[in-house]
């Protein structure tokens, strides 16, 4: 005698306690506005950045007298923000046919989720990933519903003018079409050197890319051997030129891009209605539906206040 198994499948053990989750990245560009106190709350649809600049005219002060000269002006910059929510709708009972079973509690009325923290917790993580995202790429003639609540960097900059193009001649020596380790040394070159005079040596000032032209950067110094390496923060997505004070920064917002964009910090602002919404999300049962749904609300835009303080490098 002896066991008959044939028609069952091979046992695979699976542990409904443990779900592993993929690799997030933050909204690092959200908190790099943040960071410098450019955050404008209470923005239920749009919000004007006063802006206001004067000249200072030398006269000559050897006789009496009041002679006025000088202007001064006043103009305005539109952050709007796109209203944007995420909503989803979770039936317990849809695990009880699966191994996910064994982490419901005992009882045919569920009223809630298994691993409802580790859901929280991965529902934010994508929010701020999109987010990131969207900050730059956004457009609201995109096709993508992730990307067309509001326009993003990209776009503002893009559209503006007086911004510095730095793929253009004296800069580089010839358009580039693309970026590689052997040429990425010489378009830092070309933005460093087309960032205007009265912005250069700002302690703000830095230079955003994607973390894939972020590593042909860091690949072309050691090549080069141009740095220290003790004294660079590569693992969180930051390098210094070498002989300036000016960081490179990677944001997974430009990942894939191969667009570079030089601007001050303070330069830049994120809208918001108010700054903890896109962390403040709603979890309940559902007596009518008998299903568990989550709710997250909130606004976000973005703008830049002076274009012709911008260098980009469009490839």
């Amino acid at each position: 005698m002896a066991f008959s198994v044939g028609t069952l499948t091979d046992y695979v053990k699976q542990k409904a306690d443990e779900i592993v989750a993929s690799s997030l990245f933050s909204a690092k560009t959200q908190e790099l506005i943040q960071s410098s106190g450019n955050v404008m709350v209470e923005v239920k649809s749009a919000q004007t950045i006063n802006i206001m600049d004067t000249d200072a005219a030398f006269q000559d002060d050897s006789g009496c007298g009041f002679n006025a000269s000088g202007t001064t002006s006043f103009t305005q910059r539109t952050l709007t923000v796109g209203k944007i929510k995420v909503q989803e709708a979770l039936c317990p009972k849809d695990l009880e046919a699966k191994y996910l079973q064994e982490a419901l509690k005992a009882g045919t009325n569920q009223d809630s989720i298994p691993f409802e923290a580790a859901y929280m917790d991965r529902k934010s993580g994508k929010v701020a990933e999109q987010l990131e995202v969207a900050l730059w790429q956004g457009d609201t003639t995109s096709g993508n519903i992730n990307l067309n609540k509001f326009d993003g960097f990209q776009k503002i900059i893009n559209n503006a003018a007086g911004v510095v193009d730095a793929n253009t001649t004296p800069y580089v020596s010839a358009t580039v079409t693309s970026i590689t380790v052997a040429n990425v040394l010489s378009v830092l070159k070309g933005i460093k050197n087309a960032i205007p005079a009265r912005v250069m040596g700002k302690e703000d000032l830095v230079i955003f890319c994607g973390w894939d032209i972020f590593n042909s950067v860091v690949d072309a110094h050691v090549n080069a051997n141009l740095f220290n390496y003790g004294s660079q923060n590569i693992g969180n997505g930051e390098f210094t030129i070498p002989g300036t004070n000016y960081k490179v920064i990677a944001v997974h917002g430009l990942d894939g891009t191969s667009d570079l964009y030089a601007i001050r910090l303070s330069n830049m602002y994120f809208g918001t209605d108010l700054v903890s919404d896109e962390t403040t999300a709603d979890m309940w049962f559902s007596q009518d539906n008998r299903n568990v749904k989550y709710h997250l609300a909130f606004k976000a835009g973005v703008q830049v206040a002076f274009p012709s303080e911008i260098v980009k490098f469009i490839v």
